[in-house]
């Protein structure tokens, strides 16, 4: 019961839900990168390899073959090639590459933007009632001397 109790705490606190937002913006950022990359930064790189489309890019290991029918009856079933799809590996390593760019560039600020925060001296505290009332009554003594 321990363990159920640990996580109902675990899951009701506010990290969870901010984990949750993270994920959800993650995929969508996601998205975006895997668009820029097959969208943007692949056909440039295959023009400059002489019109290669890189989602196009695999090797056969063994050829497929169509169906073969015989009026309406299917006689042998068609087999679908078996390949080696290395260009979408490319592809997926340039997005990971640029997301993992993008992470460290948001982590950089956010630990800078912390250490300006340790750096900046903080203000002096307010002096106490008590230290208020005693430099008073000094500022009195000095008067009356």
């Amino acid at each position: 019961m321990k363990l159920l109790k640990d996580f109902k705490a675990f899951i009701l606190k506010g990290n969870v839900l901010d984990l949750a937002v993270a994920v959800i913006i993650a995929g969508a950022f996601k998205a975006i990168v895997t668009s820029f990359v097959k969208d943007i930064i692949m056909p440039p790189i295959g023009v400059l390899l002489g019109g290669t489309d890189f989602s196009e890019l695999k090797l056969i290991l063994k050829e497929g073959s169509d169906a073969v029918m015989n009026g309406d009856q299917i006689v042998t079933a068609a087999i679908s090639e078996v390949t080696v799809n290395y260009g979408v590996f490319i592809m997926t390593i340039l997005d990971f590459i640029i997301i993992g760019f993008a992470i460290f560039i948001i982590v950089r600020a956010y630990v800078k933007s912390q250490k300006k925060k340790e750096e900046a001296p903080a203000a002096p505290p307010a002096p106490s009632k008590e230290e208020v009332l005693l430099s008073e009554i000094r500022d009195i003594l000095k008067e009356n001397k």
